[in-house]
């Protein structure tokens, strides 16, 4: 069993007790509900560095992080930095991220708003709304065909972007429908936890134009970046290289000063 199957084993116990607490009706009252979305995907097509800053505490592949940072900072830093957007993890027990993360991270900011989640129930996805969310992550590795359709489609309803991540070709060829957004590829291995851009690099020729291609995991230099532009990636997802530092908006800043020049 790998780290993806733990996780949503405890996932869908935490969905239903959730569930059992909050009913839908009370996540649709939310005053953020009827709040008009951000793109992520139109910021994406239009940028110059195509930057999705992440907030992470910390992760299975390596631990902690960084616990000591205020998300209001975090937040307002990477809007200051000139970011396309901000992924927000809500995972507790793996990540230590929570709801309200996101829910802070809205009032501190009007970029577009990833809720990064494992996301295997509807109920989910009201709450992404209700909480404050522009986007949505569905991981093609734990969803059917079905799932990604049903899924994909009620975010759309709501207004919500959706990004697809997808670790090789065979999660690609179940994904490709057109209520998704941005097609994310992952260059960890969840078996071993190694990184690699070729992942990103041999699936790109197979993703179609229609969508925005994000490269994900093991991007931390500028040169990463340069080299996959030329592949058609518009979007990078650079967590840790951010948030291992004290101060992660500065850190962006001078990121995306360098990635320009």
């Amino acid at each position: 069993m790998n780290i993806l199957d733990k996780i949503v084993i405890d996932k869908r116990k935490e969905v239903d007790l959730r569930k059992s607490l909050i009913p839908v009706r009370q996540l649709e009252q939310s005053v953020l509900f009827e709040r008009i979305t951000n793109s992520l995907a139109q910021n994406l097509r239009v940028s110059i560095s195509g930057i999705i800053a992440e907030h992470k505490r910390r992760s299975p592949s390596k631990s902690v992080i960084n616990q000591g940072l205020n998300v209001q900072d975090v937040a307002s830093g990477y809007e200051n930095a000139g970011v396309c957007g901000m992924s927000v993890l809500t995972d507790g027990k793996y990540f230590g991220g929570s709801l309200d993360d996101l829910i802070i991270a809205r009032a501190s900011c009007n970029l577009p708003l990833l809720r990064k989640e494992f996301i295997i129930d509807e109920y989910q996805i009201l709450e992404a709304k209700a909480y404050g969310a522009d986007v949505i992550l569905l991981i093609a590795a734990i969803l059917t065909r079905e799932e990604i359709k049903q899924f994909s489609e009620l975010a759309k309803s709501l207004n919500l972007d959706v990004l697809l991540e997808v670790h090789n070709e065979e999660e690609l060829h179940k994904s490709i429908m057109p209520s998704l957004d941005m097609l994310g590829v992952n260059n960890r291995n969840l078996k071993t936890f190694e990184v690699s851009l070729e992942t990103s690099k041999q699936l790109s020729q197979l993703i179609p134009n229609d969508f925005v291609k994000v490269s994900e995991s093991g991007i931390s230099s500028i040169e990463a970046i340069k080299e996959l532009k030329p592949f058609g990636y518009q979007g990078f997802l650079i967590g840790e290289n951010f948030m291992k530092t004290d101060n992660p908006g500065e850190s962006a800043k001078q990121f995306i000063k360098e990635l320009k020049k």
